[in-house]
């Protein structure tokens, strides 16, 4: 691995995005304020303070709340197609601010340039999708069995949605639910990860100008700031019809028992340990793309990342080589550098765990293919920059079971039928991403049929990282089973009704029950 760390400059897309001289911490739109704990964010790029925010209160929870709640009144009776417009006004706003906002993203979380500008252009995305769907909240018609009645059911919004998302993906999770919220009548509180609060005051600095500009309801958007105790306001209030939330299984558990405590809805999107399955007719250059980019990028902090590869016995040393020969390719160092591969961890926290999970493979028996690290020196003073490692295990260690939030590549052999590694593959309890390379159709399709994959994403020839948002996105298992984007995913920020009517002078029941009076 050769490494790499330039110089950069970001103020001026903190000015342009306005979170520069600011100490926000709740709003409800156009205005900031906050009373509670201070919270810092530093670059782990640099280890540099970019900005703090503050904590939100109690009573300035009730405050939000109040101002989303009643805006909600006002948002609902928006026709959709109007409320469609005002996502394709922020959608244009993004557009124009893709630069700066993907740019505070690689600072503040330390993906690449590239990677944040990616995740800006899925929130553009997702607006677009959210804009044709704002003519297609549609319902469906039946038959009834009595005469002269009619039965059809509608979608209704839910209300106050809030959002928990985790700093991974700090401002693309955000959109893909409230751009679907939006159209569908609703309004949010978001909860941005407190390792990345500036991301979220870019966010809500943007659509807070687009609800000014049509003169709607600050409320539409809201935002609090804190820790988990900020976000157990939200799964404890009954205001709150739904959370969607994303992060760790330990979290989601958390959220799902307290939010189903008060029998309300939880979207919950959590942990991968995603596989790569290849096959002895796997093409082997596209197999070392798929599942480099899966294992190194984002510094391998994506729900989606590539854990483990399953790799016939027949073609293991093959694919293992050409592995060790494409990760000493591989630059480290500044993510706003175009040229480096693999930014930082998030936090030292992070680097600590992958120090952790490296030492546990070799206790459990493990081999080291790839040598990790903690790099130090210039350009690496953040302490968070590692050197992505590849270990040979068995599928049934520990350490293996587990989603461990770093460039940690483990390599998992199997021999016989592709059943044998879609066994391996379904043998954790994570159901999120999957992946098979092949060009053998039979395997391709036993893959995807229902004795294959368990994850609620399956692909064939590409690698497990990385969505379209057209698709919707989510896992089973431990992974929550919720979905987010694409498809029919916006019915679960609606309520659903049933409705009957009868244009008759008759009264006749159901089921042919007679009650004659």
């Amino acid at each position: 691995m050769s490494i790499v760390a330039t110089d950069f400059g970001i103020e001026k897309a903190l000015q342009q995005l306005g979170v520069q001289d600011m100490n926000p911490g709740t709003s409800t739109g156009s205005e900031n304020f906050g009373s509670g704990e201070p919270i810092a964010s530093y670059s782990p790029v640099d280890a540099q303070l970019i900005g703090k925010v503050t904590s939100t209160t109690e009573e300035e929870y009730g405050m939000v709340m109040e101002s989303a709640t009643k805006a909600f009144r006002q948002w609902r009776m928006v026709p959709a197609p109007q409320r469609g417009e005002i996502v394709r006004q922020f959608g244009n706003k993004l557009r124009e601010l893709k630069e700066p906002l993907g740019k505070l993203v690689s600072y503040e979380m330390g993906k690449s340039y590239q990677e944040g500008l990616g995740e800006v252009q899925e929130m553009i995305d997702i607006c677009d999708f959210a804009v044709g769907l704002s003519r297609q909240l549609h319902g469906l018609t039946m038959h009834s069995e009595r005469p002269g009645h009619r039965m059809y059911e509608q979608y209704h919004p839910l209300g106050v949605v809030g959002i928990i998302s985790a700093f991974n993906f700090p401002v693309a999770v955000w959109a893909w639910n409230t751009a679907l919220v939006w159209v569908c009548g609703d309004v949010c509180v978001w909860k941005p990860s407190e390792k990345t609060p500036l991301c979220g005051v870019a966010c809500q600095n943007i659509i807070a100008e687009v609800l000014k500009e049509n003169k709607l309801p600050e409320g539409i958007s809201c935002l609090i700031n804190g820790d988990y105790r900020v976000g157990e306001m939200m799964t404890h209030d009954k205001r709150i019809p739904l959370v969607s939330a994303t992060g760790s299984i330990r979290m989601g558990k958390i959220v799902a028992q307290a939010v189903a405590a008060r029998l309300g809805k939880s979207l919950l999107e959590l942990g991968g340990n995603n596989a790569i399955i290849v096959t002895p007719d796997a093409d082997i250059k596209m197999t070392v793309i798929g599942a480099v980019f899966g294992a190194v990028g984002t510094a391998g902090q994506r729900c989606t990342s590539t854990r483990r590869l399953i790799i016939h016995e027949s073609i293991y040393e093959k694919v293992k080589n050409a592995l060790v020969d494409a990760y000493q390719q591989l630059r480290i160092g500044n993510p706003l550098d175009e040229n480096n591969h693999v930014g930082p961890l998030i936090d030292t926290d992070a680097v600590k765990m992958y120090e952790a999970a490296l030492e546990k493979v070799k206790k459990e028996g493990g081999n080291i293919v790839v040598e990790g690290g903690v790099l130090t020196g210039e350009g690496y003073e953040s302490g968070c920059y590692v050197k992505p490692a590849i270990a040979e295990a068995e599928n049934s260690f520990e350490i293996v079971q587990e989603e461990t939030f770093a460039p940690i590549l483990y390599l998992l052999k199997y021999s016989g039928s592709v059943e044998n590694a879609i066994e391996l593959q379904n043998g954790v309890v994570q159901g999120l991403s999957s992946a098979i390379m092949t060009n053998n159709l039979r395997e391709a399709e036993k893959f995807l049929s229902v004795a294959g994959s368990d994850c609620g994403i399956a692909n064939v020839n590409i690698g497990t990282s990385g969505a379209e948002i057209g698709g919707a996105f989510g896992g089973e298992k431990e992974t929550g089973g919720g979905r987010e984007s694409g498809s029919d995913a916006w019915k679960i920020y609606m309520r659903r009704q049933t409705n009957t009517i009868n244009y008759t002078t008759e009264l006749p029941l159901a089921q042919g029950i007679k009650f004659d009076l």
